[in-house]
């Protein structure tokens, strides 16, 4: 049997709502379905999550058993942390471009996403045995997994839209693999 690895990302939060680079807010909710929350329950399921409080309650619409991961931490922004994407584009935009295009640069102080996709890369890596992990976690972390399994360039990064509550369901069986699933129902395990 294969390793099943659902990544979900958290809840919608006001900094999310105000296009800021994320602090450690609670989440918001207004309005999340059902079917969602239900998305990823099974027998042998065991659930993980950042360290954040976002992750934390997040986790908890799913489980009321779910650990902490400090691999799945948010990505560190640094001296942006918290601030609006519109300000930091209007006061340090060739940072930000040098941010956009170069994924080794790191101008706000923090990680840089090569650093961030190693990060992931060795915690996928570290996953073991069968069954079904449900890892709620951030946007970021998300799409250094799907670059990590789709064998994306560093370019595709900043190409991948990650929504609140979002979920994107990962096998292994020797080779990680991406599985779509249908978005009407709840996904088997």
């Amino acid at each position: 049997m294969a390793l099943r690895l659902t990544l979900v990302s958290h809840a919608a939060t006001g900094a999310l709502k105000k296009a800021r680079f994320a602090a450690d807010e609670p989440i918001e909710i207004d309005g999340e379905s059902d079917e969602k929350l239900n998305v990823c329950v099974g027998r042998r399921t065991r659930f993980i999550h950042g360290p954040e409080l976002r992750t934390q309650q997040t986790a908890a619409l799913f489980s009321q058993v779910s650990q902490p991961d400090d691999a799945l931490r948010d990505y560190d922004f640094g001296r942006w942390k918290g601030c609006a994407l519109d300000e930091i584009a209007r006061d340090q935009q060739d940072a930000l471009t040098h941010w956009m295009t170069d994924w080794q640069a790191a101008p706000h102080g923090g990680e840089s996403v090569e650093q961030l996709f190693h990060r992931v890369r060795l915690w996928m890596d570290g996953l073991t045995g069968d069954g079904h992990v449900v890892a709620i976690t951030h946007p970021f972390i998300l799409r250094a997994a799907l670059m990590r399994v789709l064998q994306c360039p560093p370019s595709a990064f900043h190409s991948i839209d990650v929504e609140p509550m979002s979920a994107v369901d990962l096998r292994f069986n020797g080779i990680w693999r991406m599985r779509l699933v249908s978005p009407t129902g709840p996904m088997a395990s």
